[in-house]
């Protein structure tokens, strides 16, 4: 009987040294941060070396420390988390301890120029809400999307506009056409050589030599080779007359006019030191001729080939009906 009653006690010991940790010096707490430092120097023979009893030792001091900081959170007060039958949760405290930021603290977006013009004006951001009410469905409606206050404008029986602003909007667009056609008229005929239009031909009974001479040329520069290939009439000079009616470019005289030289040369400075850029409204005309040049020759290209395939599919049926 001795010996069962020592084995007990034995046993109820060991229980109780498992819950029960005595140190020298008191650990200090910081319950919020669930910390425990322990100010007790540890064994320093056992922590000498990698041998099995230091990994034990150092198992065995962070369970004491461990079982500690567990004994004194069982000490704070607890309340049932989600009615009687929740968890036990305690109310930790507020820490004690600053702990150092494992990265450093993001530094502040610098202000976008949007940013810096609200707050000189002081405008606030004011976030709208996705409803409104609707006059005319008497109920809330989303304020855009699919059923949205208010309908579809397009769809709307009745559309207010002003008359006045379309008739100077229709006005302006027929100004801008007539001035395009008026450039694209100017590039054909400066492309073409005759930037001045030609004298209108009276084509009656009684013309003069001269007129007679002036339709003859125009006749024979009117091809394609301006005359280069034309038979020439008896009395006619070899080569033909040129489109601009035989006159020559002109160059000013080296000994001039000095202040309208000078007049242009500061025009010209003028011009290079200005930021403006000079629009060549020649050029532009032209490359927007050549453009649509082009799309009217692939247009035309298409169809002739389409033509070709009929007529080529056509002939193929006539063959086989000769044939037959």
């Amino acid at each position: 009987v001795e010996e069962v009653l020592a084995a007990a006690e034995e046993q109820d010991a060991e229980k109780r040294r498992s819950i029960t940790v005595e140190k020298e010096l008191e650990l200090e707490f910081d319950l919020g941060n669930l910390l425990a430092l322990d100010r007790n120097p540890p064994a320093a023979a056992g922590l000498r070396g990698a041998c099995p009893r230091r990994e034990a030792l150092l198992r065995a001091l962070a369970r004491d420390n461990t079982q500690l900081l567990v004994a004194r959170l069982w000490e704070l007060p607890a309340e049932r988390a989600g009615g009687a039958g929740g968890p036990l949760v305690a109310q930790l405290p507020e820490p004690t301890f600053r702990l150092p930021r494992e990265k450093p603290p993001p530094r502040p977006r610098p202000p976008t120029r949007w940013e810096q013009f609200a707050r000189l004006k002081g405008i606030h951001k004011r976030k709208k809400t996705s409803l409104v009410w609707d006059e005319q469905a008497k109920e809330w409606r989303r304020r855009w999307g699919y059923r949205r206050a208010g309908g579809d404008p397009a769809r709307a029986w009745l559309a207010e506009e002003d008359q006045f602003a379309r008739l100077r909007r229709e006005k302006r667009e027929r100004v801008a056409r007539n001035e395009f056609n008026r450039l694209r008229n100017l590039a054909r005929a400066h492309r073409a050589g005759t930037a001045v239009p030609a004298e209108p031909l009276h084509p009656t009974g009684h013309q003069s030599r001269e007129e007679l001479g002036h339709v003859a040329r125009v006749a024979r520069v009117s091809t394609a080779s301006l005359g280069r290939f034309q038979p020439r009439l008896p009395k006619e000079p070899v080569e033909p007359p040129s489109r601009s009616g035989g006159r020559k470019r002109r160059f000013d005289p080296l000994l001039g006019n000095l202040s309208a030289e000078r007049s242009r040369q500061l025009e010209l400075l003028r011009d290079m030191g200005s930021k403006k850029p000079v629009l060549d409204i020649t050029r532009a005309v032209n490359k927007q001729l050549r453009q649509e040049e082009a799309e009217a020759a692939a247009a035309k290209g298409k169809k002739q080939s389409k033509r070709g395939k009929r007529g080529r599919r056509q002939q193929r049926v006539g063959r086989g009906k000769k044939s037959g």
